[in-house]
């Protein structure tokens, strides 16, 4: 199953559609989820009785008008709508437990939940158990490339078996993408030599961490790209040119607000595509 978060904005559609479309490829049910939250409107100072039903009926037309949506797009797709009362994120987290992904809007405008992202976005991302896209609903080209950021932390593998499968099922390239900058020499500069071989060694990581994939994915190109830079200005440059940008987030517990690492983090917002946050666990 994927969850989709609805909230009648433009870019809470653009999800929709998005999740529409993986739907069918991944041959998953989709479930529509608008979540109505009454707790602005319960406090004595700004008494409005008639809001938070008015946010209700503004939430199901949201969700009719999602449905539409999807049976317009993809008529074959199996799909629910659910109205939940509670804060998005955490109702976006529950919903999400059972998925095989949680799918949002990278902007959430509309009057039924005031913001699905921003923060919303961040606790959701950091949180939810399933892989979170993010998605960018500006006109794009489609370039047939999927970027997905390697290093050798834990993290990494859920993050390549997420983007191998999907660049599998849309046949597209997959680029993979590792930067990393020395630290400062406190004393002298640093030997040619000692540059050459530290860059050798992380292409030999790099290969090894996508030879697994590589022999189940016969059918994906992989792009091994090696870049001496900032990670979160390389994978944010990647994005130019690709439809959909992975990564992996060590999120540990639900204490925190949010539990993006900071790559994560700053590639969900400076990104330029479709982002998808996949968690350790």
């Amino acid at each position: 199953m994927i969850v989709v978060g609805v909230d009648g904005s433009v870019p809470a559609r653009a999800a929709v559609a998005w999740a529409a479309n993986d739907a069918f490829r991944m041959h998953q049910p989709l479930r529509l989820v608008c979540a109505v939250d009454r707790q602005p409107y319960q406090i004595a100072k700004f008494p409005d009785a008639d809001r938070p039903d008015r946010l209700r009926r503004a939430g199901q037309r949201a969700l009719n008008e999602a449905v539409a949506l999807v049976h317009e797009r993809q008529p074959s797709v199996e799909v629910t709508a659910v109205l939940e009362e509670g804060p998005p994120a955490r109702i976006l987290r529950e919903q999400g437990k059972a998925a095989v992904e949680v799918v949002i809007g990278s902007r959430g405008l509309g009057a039924v939940t005031g913001a699905l992202l921003g923060s919303v976005s961040d606790h959701v991302a950091g949180q939810a158990e399933a892989p979170v896209v993010v998605v960018h609903g500006g006109q794009r080209p489609a370039y047939g490339q999927i970027v997905v950021g390697v290093d050798d932390s834990p993290g990494c593998t859920p993050a390549l078996a997420y983007a191998f499968q999907q660049a599998s099922l849309r046949g597209s390239t997959l680029r993979a993408v590792h930067a990393w900058r020395r630290p400062v020499q406190a004393f002298g500069t640093e030997l040619p030599h000692e540059a050459g071989a530290d860059r050798v060694a992380r292409e030999d990581m790099v290969r090894a961490c996508l030879e697994p994939f590589q022999r189940r994915y016969l059918d994906v190109t992989v792009i091994e790209d090696i870049r001496y830079a900032d990670a979160v200005e390389a994978l944010t440059r990647a994005s130019e040119e690709t439809d959909l940008l992975v990564v992996g987030s060590r999120g540990r517990a639900a204490l925190s607000s949010a539990l993006l690492g900071s790559v994560s983090r700053g590639v969900l917002h400076h990104a330029r595509c479709t982002v998808a946050v996949v968690r350790t666990g």
